[in-house]
Parts: structure tokens; C-alpha cells; sequence
């Protein structure tokens, strides 16, 4: 196989997907390639939340304290495998500095931005797509069970009320008036308006995918790149395991895999590490909740989908060759049964891990250099962010201004 094609998206993910779709659609054919199958890696099993409220970075001061019980706790909310740490300090020490107040509140600052404009492509694209039966904007639920727990929940209520994330505070009666199933312990919560949840990953991408073949967008799977050479500032040869692709713009929107694409075109060596994320689908737990429940105490987060309750969370930090540990994914079951009035039916549950991808400052990467554009790095909000993220890669290809200001997200603040 040797074609041309304006336009090579790699990763198929929700992100990649979503751009692909965004280009074709305004008229640009696009080439769609993974390496797996369409939708299969993290956007298969995240916790379908459009979570529009988390703005704040991945490494929280707040939270340095909690770290030591964390990691000596290996089913705990964190975990960190002691075989990994040699090729994690460098990724972790940049974290650790972005704790600082200024980058702490420049990463912040950005994040407020993108996830706010995330909320309006989200509603725009849904429409145009017709995918109210899938993408539910109806709001979202932080709770809490201890009385500290929720003094702290009220103040960051009000705080995120004060730069624009709107929220109201509910009593347990209000709380439990909203979600019966939620157990007498459950003391208040937040509940963000603005926020919703994907009902079905799964159809959303075969609906977003056959919208972009029906349009003419092609896609390849199974399709590995292995090598990107430039041959000028609008051409670039993607060499594959199927052959050799010519494009003008190459799209690089591969998740925790992105790093080893970066390489290939540019010497910058992108602080780019995966969180391994777990989840516990429950298809007997049907219409138990009406929208994502998640626990300040617990740390996870139950998210009502088509086919049954999705219990989802945690970070791991073991690399992309590590087997997972799914009693991980089995520890949720214990955790959300105390909050439910009647314990989960666990009957046919299915175990899950993916690769959440996290830049050290909690921000991607969305930027263009020459013939290459690239779209990862979403951390825990590449289903929030995916929309916003096609919308400013579109701008980026048809040399339009983008809809934000970019700078925060340019490659080359890893200079």
C-alpha cells in the first residue's frame, strides 16, 4: 500500500477518532489509523464522564500527606510498582515541580479555559451527530460521608462557584431525594450541572466511525507506524507494518503511546507517562443511579451506562508492559457497597485496564510544528476534552485561529 492522503490521523481513540471525523467533515479527506481496533484502548473502558469540573492538575499539594498510606496500600486509590520507579523518578520529579504556585496556577488557568469551551463543542458536536441518546448532559455528583469530608466539599464548592464552574452544595436530604439508591451514610455532595456521561463508549465510536466513513474518511486497523520521515514542511512518508502512507499533515493523537510517535519526528523528549486506570462494569445494575456518583473518600466513581453500572478509578503507575493487577478492578465492588442502600449484583461482571495518558504538568499537548500536529495527553479528560481538542486541531490544519489560546499546550514548553 503507497497512497497519498492530505490528511494521516494516528490513534483511534476517542481523541483521534473525533478529529478525524471533524476534518473530514469540513471537507479535508482523512486516513484513520491504529494499531488495535477503533475505540478499543482507554476510550473503551474511562469512565464515560464528561467531567467539565476538574480543573485542577493531577498533582495537587493538597494531597502529598496521603501519598505514603497510598502506596502502601497495593489496592489502594494510589499505587506505585516499585519495579517502575527508576524509569518514573524523571516523569514524577517534574511533576513534584509543578506543585509550585506558579505552574500549580498556570496549569489551573488552562484547564478552566479548555474544559470550559469543552462543554459547548461537546453539545454543538452532539447535535450535529445526533447523539442525545448517547452523550447525556444532565450533571454529575460529588459526595461525601464524613463531616470533614464534606466542610472541605462546601468549600470547594464555593470556590469553583467563584471562577465560573457552577455547582450547588445538596443536603443529605436533597442528595438523597436526587439518588435514592444512595445509602443514609452519604452525608451531602456537589452536584455540577454542567457536566455529563456517555451512556455506551462502545456505539458512540461505531456511530462517530461509520459518520466518518459515510463522509469518505478511510480507516486501517491493525496497523502499526514504525517509522515518520519529513520530507518537507508539507509532506511527510508514515512507513506502517501494511506499507508506506504520503501525507501532507500528520495527525499524532496516540494516547500513552505518543511518546515513541513524537520521537520519530522532533528531539523532544515529551514528559509523557501512563496512569493505569481500572474499572468493573456491572451488567445486572441496571438504572441503580441516574448520573455518576464519585466519592471525595472513596476515590472512584460509579457511572450509570446502557449496559449497567460502571465502577471506575484509580491510579497505578506501573508502565505500558506491566500485566495489570485486576484485583484492583474487583476492589471497587467493597468500596461501593457501603454507599448503596442494597449490595451490587456482581453476576457477570467484567474486569478492565487501560492507560490514562498524563503529560508531568497535567496539560496536553496541542500544537503544530511543519507538517505534524499533535493531540495527546489528555490525562484523566480525553473524553471531556476530545471534541474541543478536534475542533482546535481543524483550526490548526486549515490555518483558522483556534477557538483558545494554544500557547499553554504548545510542545515546545518541554524544551
Amino acid at each position: 500500500m503507497d497512497r497519498k492522503y492530505p490528511v494521516v490521523v494516528i490513534g483511534g481513540g476517542i481523541v483521534g477518532l473525533s478529529i478525524a471525523l471533524t476534518v473530514q467533515a469540513d471537507g479535508t479527506d482523512v486516513l484513520l489509523i491504529d494499531k488495535n481496533d477503533i475505540g478499543s484502548g482507554a476510550s473503551f473502558g474511562n469512565a464515560g464522564h464528561i467531567a467539565t469540573e476538574q480543573v485542577f492538575p493531577v498533582a495537587d499539594p493538597s494531597i502529598l500527606k496521603s501519598i505514603p498510606g497510598m502506596l502502601l496500600d497495593p489496592l489502594g486509590a494510589l499505587r506505585l510498582d516499585w519495579r517502575y520507579l527508576l524509569p518514573l523518578t524523571p516523569w514524577l520529579l517534574k511533576l513534584l515541580g509543578n506543585m509550585r504556585h506558579k505552574p500549580f496556577t498556570h496549569i489551573h488557568r488552562a484547564l478552566i479555559t479548555l474544559n470550559r469551551a469543552s462543554l459547548d463543542s461537546w453539545q454543538s458536536f452532539s447535535k450535529k451527530w445526533q447523539l442525545n441518546n448517547l452523550v447525556k448532559i444532565t450533571g454529575s455528583l460529588l459526595v461525601a460521608e464524613k463531616n470533614q469530608t464534606l466542610d472541605k466539599l462546601s468549600q470547594h464548592g464555593e470556590y469553583l462557584n467563584s471562577i465560573g464552574v457552577q455547582n450547588q452544595l445538596l443536603s443529605q436530604s436533597q442528595l438523597l431525594n436526587r439518588e435514592p439508591e444512595l445509602a443514609s451514610n452519604q452525608l451531602g455532595g456537589l452536584f455540577y450541572p454542567n457536566t455529563g456521561h456517555v451512556v455506551d463508549l462502545a456505539s458512540l465510536h461505531l456511530r462517530l466511525e461509520q459518520a466518518f466513513r459515510q463522509l469518505g474518511g478511510e480507516v486501517l486497523t491493525h496497523c502499526e507506524v514504525t517509522a515518520i520521515t519529513t520530507q518537507s514542511s508539507d509532506k511527510s512518508t508514515v512507513t506502517t507494518t501494511l506499507g508506506k502512507i504520503e501525507a501532507k499533515k500528520v495527525v499524532i493523537a496516540g494516547g500513552a503511546f505518543s511518546k515513541s510517535l513524537v520521537r520519530m519526528v522532533s528531539r523532544i523528549n515529551v514528559p509523557l507517562e501512563t496512569e493505569r486506570g481500572y474499572h468493573l462494569m456491572l451488567p445486572k445494575e441496571m438504572g441503580r443511579l441516574n448520573v455518576p456518583v464519585s466519592s471525595m473518600d472513596r476515590r472512584f466513581i460509579m457511572t450509570p451506562m446502557n449496559g449497567g453500572l460502571r465502577l471506575a478509578g484509580t491510579v497505578e503507575y506501573a508502565g505500558l508492559k506491566r500485566p495489570p493487577n485486576m484485583q484492583r478492578a474487583r476492589q471497587f465492588l467493597p468500596l461501593a457497597n457501603p454507599m448503596l442502600n442494597k449490595a451490587l449484583d456482581s453476576h457477570q461482571a467484567s474486569e478492565w485496564m487501560g492507560f490514562r495518558p498524563t503529560t508531568a504538568d497535567s496539560l496536553p499537548v496541542i500544537d503544530k510544528k511543519g507538517p505534524y500536529i499533535f493531540a495527546f495527553g489528555h490525562q484523566h479528560l480525553g473524553l471531556t476534552q476530545a471534541i474541543v481538542t478536534a475542533d482546535i486541531v481543524n483550526d490548526l490544519i486549515q490555518e483558522q485561529p483556534t477557538i483558545v489560546d494554544c500557547s499553554p499546550f504548545s510542545i515546545e514548553r518541554f524544551l
